[in-house]
């Protein structure tokens, strides 16, 4: 059999599945090409207000709740007094007819004012209380302004040093792909990196000093009726290692049918992935 004849074939079963997902073919369904973003905000403490109108434990467990909410929300918060270098934090409250209104500033290590954000009012009775389930309420309001408003701070500050990526060229690290049978390792490296590099990314070989790095990863699991599904995920990490996004491909292909050579399946699946990875990359950027 010639060496082409295999990849074509297997490329007319693969864009002939009906209504299956056929990401490597531009119609990557409900599950394929997810992608998503985390942003970055600066560090932050958040310290027990003094200013409250709180007793020491209300204020203790406000600026706790504040620090576990805001973290759920991808924001390096503590609730601690800090140490020089730290963003700040400050929870500060003044009554108003029958409520008390919360407010909430951010400082920059300096202590200068970055932002504000005035929160829900509180019955002053229910304030005065400080039970769990009204600090509770006081927290979750506050934090998604507050989360919006770190990412700002920190796009802003990203944007005005002139070696950040918003002012020079992404260093992306490509590392080899894992996982897949026949020769899909080595093709999808190759040529993954071929496109990547068409579309204008940096790449390197190695993590260190890269500003992100993108992992494939394959799976190839047996689904009965003679059927393998195919399950493949580019992965982008940030320089920290935290996780900033992925993208994923999931296809059902024969048995066995991508043990050898992948060929025109190979071509398919690296266009696709390196216009996700690129678009993935792209959104750390924006903001």
């Amino acid at each position: 059999m010639p060496r082409r004849v295999l990849p074509l074939a297997l490329t007319l079963l693969l864009a002939a599945c009906g209504t299956l997902p056929q990401p490597f073919y531009g119609n990557p369904g409900r599950t394929g090409a997810q992608l998503a973003q985390l942003p970055m905000p600066p560090r932050l403490v958040v310290p027990p207000p003094a200013t409250a109108l709180l007793s020491d434990d209300g204020s203790k467990a406000l600026a706790a709740l504040l620090a576990r909410d805001l973290q759920l929300r991808e924001v390096p918060a503590y609730a601690e007094p800090g140490h020089p270098g730290d963003w700040r934090l400050d929870v500060t409250a003044e009554t108003r007819g029958g409520v008390v209104i919360p407010s909430f500033v951010v400082r920059t290590p300096k202590g200068a004012d970055a932002g504000r954000l005035e929160g829900a009012p509180v019955p002053a009775a229910a304030w005065a209380a400080g039970t769990p389930a009204t600090l509770e309420q006081v927290a979750a309001s506050a934090t998604p302004g507050l989360a919006t408003m770190l990412s700002g701070i920190n796009t802003a500050l990203q944007r005005s040093d002139p070696n950040s990526i918003y002012n020079r060229p992404i260093r992306l690290a490509f590392l080899p792909v894992t996982g897949a049978p026949g020769d899909g390792d080595a093709a999808l490296t190759r040529l993954t990196r071929a496109r990547l590099t068409e579309l204008g990314e940096h790449l390197q070989d190695s993590a260190k000093d890269a500003d992100f790095t993108v992992k494939g990863q394959v799976r190839v699991v047996p689904i009965g009726g003679g059927q393998e599904r195919v399950e493949i995920q580019w992965i982008l990490t940030d320089a920290q290692g935290r996780e900033r996004g992925r993208v994923v491909q999931l296809n059902d292909v024969p048995a066995g049918s991508l043990d050898g050579y992948w060929g025109d399946v190979a071509d398919a699946v690296s266009r696709q992935a390196a216009g996700g990875v690129r678009e993935l990359v792209r959104k750390q950027t924006k903001g």
